[in-house]
């Protein structure tokens, strides 16, 4: 069945537990737990890091590791701000950094993400995360990981961040695809948004592809031929530019990486995504 293949290792896209488990006692290895959950999730992140991690993994806090200047949830933060925190989880140049969450693929991809956009390409996402790990029975601690500050040298680069100028330029001239990982209910507008004071619908002109149909029932990505089809269904011609968008820039950088996977360069991520677009009124938003 087209999708349900084993993991494709790329230490620059996304593992499998297995390769993981290969490196664990590798030096220059780097695990980062980014887990994230939105307010319906009822989860605490930290609480469960502290509680039970994959050894030597650090905590990646995405809201903490943001620009807090705009009033926006998560914005990447600036490169300094990103070396400095980083630095403080003891990851530095020459490393493989490999990041996981504690919903299977979530918000790992948005970790990854901002390694990419801060010029790191020796980034990958556990695939199927923390509950495929567990569910092999691999080891897990509450012991923290010994952290030395290492030297980090970031190339920013801006061609993989939208803002809602480039997003409102690709809805007028549909030069680029803007693709939305929200589920259909709320990019159709017929669900209440998450947050408070959001209108309900779309960018006008944009495509849906859940992030959940990039994934198997076990919560690893699909592979090359199963992502192709996600795509393709939600109308996207994966030979033109595309904007990932979705409620805060989480998903959308699920669809990021599953472009990542299908060699797909011309993408960027809307970083405010429908939290910024949805908030102002004098900004177009169609429904249905």
């Amino acid at each position: 069945m087209a999708g349900d293949a084993p993991t494709q290792d790329d230490p620059r896209t996304l593992v499998s537990t297995d390769w993981l488990s290969r490196h664990l006692g590798d030096d220059t290895l780097r695990i980062l737990d980014a887990s994230w959950y939105l307010p319906a999730m009822e989860r605490d992140a930290r609480a469960e890091f502290d509680a039970a991690h994959i050894p030597g993994a650090r905590f990646f806090d995405i809201d903490a590791i943001a620009d807090h200047r705009s009033g926006l949830p998560h914005m990447a933060p600036p490169p300094e701000m990103f070396v400095s925190r980083v630095r403080g989880l003891g990851i530095g140049d020459g490393q493989q950094v490999v990041v996981y969450d504690g919903a299977g693929l979530f918000s790992a991809a948005r970790v990854w993400w901002l390694f990419r956009l801060m010029g790191k390409d020796d980034v990958a996402v556990l695939d199927g995360g923390l509950p495929k790990w567990t569910a092999e029975d691999r080891p897990l601690t509450s012991t923290r990981a010994q952290v030395r500050d290492r030297h980090l040298t970031v190339h920013h680069r801006p061609h993989l961040l939208s803002d809602v100028t480039d997003v409102a330029q690709a809805a007028k001239a549909r030069d680029r695809q803007v693709v939305d990982a929200r589920s259909p209910a709320r990019f159709r507008g017929e669900e209440p948004e998450p947050r408070a004071g959001m209108r309900a619908g779309h960018v006008p002109g944009s495509l849906n592809v859940h992030y959940s149909t990039l994934l198997n029932a076990d919560g690893t990505m699909k592979d090359a031929d199963g992502l192709r089809a996600a795509f393709e269904a939600g109308g996207v011609d994966l030979s033109r530019p595309i904007i990932t968008t979705c409620g805060s820039g989480v998903t959308a950088a699920i669809l990021s990486l599953a472009l990542a996977r299908l060699g797909h360069e011309d993408n960027s991520l809307y970083d405010g995504s429908w939290s910024e677009w949805g908030a102002f009124p004098e900004l177009e938003v169609e429904t249905g």
